[in-house]
């Protein structure tokens, strides 16, 4: 059974009146979905061209580690609108991401791995 058959087995109206408005105040324009794209293309020429100068290798993970995580909170946090939500969800999600960096490091240390 759908949604809208529920409703009208009910006998309540497929569309509330009160939920027609409810969302726009709180989501941004294309033009700034367009701005957040073009951060995240900017950011994305930042690491390739990190990958070719000439640097400390362990550098070169460590900023290539640190632009990933501001990407990836950039994509969850707006495109799947997280930043909309409870902030207990932008909470879990970049808490765990930084948990899963902080367990890979902790492994890799373990058994024997470095970045040199």
């Amino acid at each position: 059974m759908t949604l809208a058959e529920y409703r009208k087995k009910r006998g309540e109206p497929l569309i509330r009146e009160d939920a027609d408005g409810a969302h726009d105040d709180k989501h941004p324009s294309a033009l700034k979905y367009v701005q957040i794209g073009l951060i995240l293309a900017i950011i994305t020429a930042a690491e390739v061209g990190l990958y070719y100068v000439d640097m400390n290798f362990t550098l070169l993970v460590v900023l290539l580690i640190a632009l990933s995580v501001v990407k990836f909170s950039m994509v969850v946090l707006w495109f799947m609108h997280l930043k909309f939500d409870a902030s207990l969800f932008s909470v879990l999600f970049t808490g765990g991401l930084a948990l899963t960096v902080v367990v890979f490091t902790v492994a890799i240390a373990a058994l024997g791995g470095s970045l040199t």
